[in-house]
């Protein structure tokens, strides 16, 4: 039992070195040398437990994943969130587990470097995402569709987190870019859920119709929604 709980220590101890090498480098640019000396331990042991970097990117990618995929699935099942402000508390997740763990970090990398890899990191929360955009164009603003644009809005945050975490000088907690993403997500989402403008008739300056607005503009509360897992 000691052999083995040995054994299931040095393999972690791997997989987190792996990760920070990855997530600093890239695949191209990390050997198993590097990670090796970063994790302190032998080639030899590396080996042993991993034939090759590919094995060990998989293992990195896999376990970035199921970590992503737990929290995402907490957030989903928040209860008394609309389908928009649970999109909010996803890329909020997204981004705070992203600052906070290298796992997540190399595994958001490793899915675009390595093109033939299985284990895309994209899928375990952009279908979420697209999702709860579905179900928000359906029940809070009808008559109304920017499912896309709200998608696409996810997508560039959650990818705009990851560089700016990457290339800043990382805390010993990373940066916490959350009040910043509920802003530009406010912002946002007024303008979604705002009453369409229509265009003045000549000699009139107002530029509303004056129609009950299809859907009213509500304060996002987010807070308290992200798992205490990504804090």
């Amino acid at each position: 039992m000691a052999k083995q709980a040995r054994s299931a220590r040095t393999r972690e101890a791997l997989v987190r070195a792996a990760a920070s090498v990855f997530d600093d480098a890239g695949y191209e640019g990390t050997a198993l040398a590097r990670i090796s000396e970063a994790a302190d331990i032998s080639m030899g042991a590396l080996t042993f437990h991993f034939s090759s970097k590919k094995a060990l990117a998989e293992e990195v990618q896999e376990q970035g994943v199921a970590t992503t995929r737990r929290v995402v699935e907490q957030v989903a099942a928040t209860r008394g969130a609309s389908p928009l402000e649970t999109v909010v508390s996803v890329t909020l997740a997204l981004a705070t587990l992203l600052g906070r763990d290298p796992l997540v970090r190399a595994a958001a990398r490793l899915a675009r470097e390595r093109t033939d890899s299985a284990c895309d990191w994209s899928d375990c929360w952009l279908p979420t995402v697209e999702q709860l955009t579905a179900l928000a164009a359906e029940s809070e603003c009808p008559g109304r569709d920017d499912r896309a644009t709200v998608v696409a809005l996810a997508q560039l945050l959650v990818a705009g987190a990851e560089a700016h975490i990457r290339g800043a000088a990382r805390a010993e907690n990373g940066p916490d870019l959350s009040g910043e993403f509920a802003r530009i997500w406010e912002a946002m989402l007024r303008g979604i859920t705002a009453r369409p403008l229509v265009r003045p008739e000549p000699g009139r300056d107002e530029v509303s119709d004056g129609a009950p607005s299809p859907c009213e503009a509500r304060e996002l509360t987010v807070a308290g929604r992200v798992p205490a897992e990504a804090r």
